[in-house]
């Protein structure tokens, strides 16, 4: 087990387990394995990064979990329902922001709320609620041509917030902005997701964030993907982004890269 400075409680400060997978393996076409054998268990409340080099299953997973393709075997559980389609309670976030030119950031966030039925006054005060936690009070009624590119993703964020998931499956969402805005996306998302206690699953391919951002981290082998190690991260929360320079921080990044490495 790797020191830390200072060590958090240990997994029983969250709740049942809400995620599960069980030998869960998807193949594509008759050819490609992009996950083989997965066993994965999350908490209530915990925040999981995952890891591995292009094209290890990572993206799959989430795809999995959040019921957008079937698996060829194994089970997948969700609140211990198996999971045969989209789920209401898990929400899904990805690299691009994929906002529609035409609509303003507050009804870019609605989205969520008009799919399920008419707008009420109470869908647009949570709106306004969810842009002002991630940081975009006063730009409600801006259209993104407006917004950079983190601002977009800002939206996006707050749009995956109004659905009011108990799950959030995070694609790379931050993996195609400058370093200095992700830094601060990422001490954004650990903000919110301290206020919002919700079930996280984060696909990255940077180290650094994947260990900062996560209770655990998944560490992935290379296809066919399979999970080849799952490390935790003891570190106290809120976190200061200056643990990344501390040597148990270090310590862990080796950890992760050796795993990497053995694959």
């Amino acid at each position: 087990m790797v020191a830390t400075a200072k060590k958090a409680e240990d997994l029983s400060r969250f709740g049942q387990t809400v995620i599960e997978g069980k030998n869960v393996t998807k193949v594509f076409g008759e050819t490609v394995t992009a996950l083989e054998g997965a066993n994965f268990d999350i908490q209530a409340g915990e925040f999981i990064s995952l890891v591995g080099p292009s094209g290890c299953g990572k993206s799959t997973l989430l795809r999995l979990v959040a019921g957008l393709i079937e698996k060829t075997s194994g089970d997948v559980k969700v609140n211990d329902d198996l999971v045969t389609k989209p789920r209401t309670d898990i929400g899904m976030m990805f690299q691009k922001a994929v906002l529609l030119d035409w609509r303003t950031a507050i009804e870019n966030v609605l989205l969520p709320s008009e799919m399920k039925h008419r707008i009420t006054q109470e869908d647009k005060d949570k709106a306004m609620a969810s842009l002002e936690l991630v940081g975009l009070k006063g730009f409600e009624f801006h259209f993104p041509k407006q917004l950079s590119g983190g601002m977009q993703q800002r939206v996006a964020l707050a749009r995956l917030i109004q659905t009011g998931a108990d799950i959030m499956l995070m694609d790379e969402p931050f993996g195609a902005l400058d370093e200095f805005t992700r830094e601060r996306l990422n001490v954004e998302l650990m903000r919110i997701v301290g206020e919002l206690k919700a079930t996280t699953l984060f696909v990255t391919h940077n180290i650094q964030e994947a260990i900062y951002l996560a209770d655990r981290v998944m560490v992935m082998t290379p296809r066919p993907g399979k999970i080849a190690e799952i490390i935790e991260v003891k570190f106290e929360r809120p976190r200061d982004i200056s643990i990344q320079t501390s040597r148990e921080f270090n310590i862990i990044i080796e950890q992760v890269r050796d795993t990497l490495g053995s694959h």
